[in-house]
């Protein structure tokens, strides 16, 4: 892949857009470490209440490219991705989005980069693609270290809302 893209320099690399899907809870509690505060060396600690993350949370597919953000689509309370939201539901507001940013960015193609999870890799998924015209880089299984968006994305964005109550962000 490396060879393909010429090491990230090809122009090639920003119609890659890649997909993941996450949990994000209602409400997420500061960690121990977030937490911390300065004290004078006499001073008690302050006292914590212990909070624990909410019971609600809500799944949510979450797609960017090497230029930046693209679309984040949720699903309905406590679902799980399958094949028919991903092609009546995501893909199409996707491709919505990228066909218009395709007039000022000058995308020629998408190669959509998501993982092997049976949800992706259905047959239905399959001839939508087909249909669409978007083409797939391949994915090897068992390979979560090409999961970028379970490293740096997702801590990064879920780290933007901890401690707040994330319905009353969205909005």
């Amino acid at each position: 892949m490396l060879k393909r893209f010429a090491n990230g320099s090809s122009r090639a690399v920003s119609e890659i857009l890649t997909g993941d899907e996450t949990w994000i809870y209602h409400y997420d509690p500061e960690t121990k470490r977030m937490s911390k505060e300065w004290v004078e060396e006499d001073a008690p600690p302050p006292t914590k209440v212990r909070r624990t993350r909410s019971v609600g949370k809500q799944m949510w597919a979450i797609f960017f490219r090497s230029s930046g953000f693209v679309e984040a689509v949720a699903l309905e309370d406590r679902k799980t991705v399958t094949a028919d939201w991903y092609t009546t539901v995501c893909l199409p507001k996707v491709i919505t989005v990228i066909e218009s940013q395709r007039e000022k960015t000058g995308i020629r193609g998408i190669l959509l980069h998501h993982d092997d999870a049976s949800s992706h890799t259905a047959i239905r998924i399959r001839e939508f693609l087909e249909h669409s015209g978007l083409k797939t880089l391949p994915h090897p299984p068992y390979k979560p270290d090409l999961a970028s968006c379970d490293f740096w994305l997702f801590p990064r964005l879920k780290d933007q809302y901890v401690g707040g109550d994330f319905r009353l962000m969205r909005s």
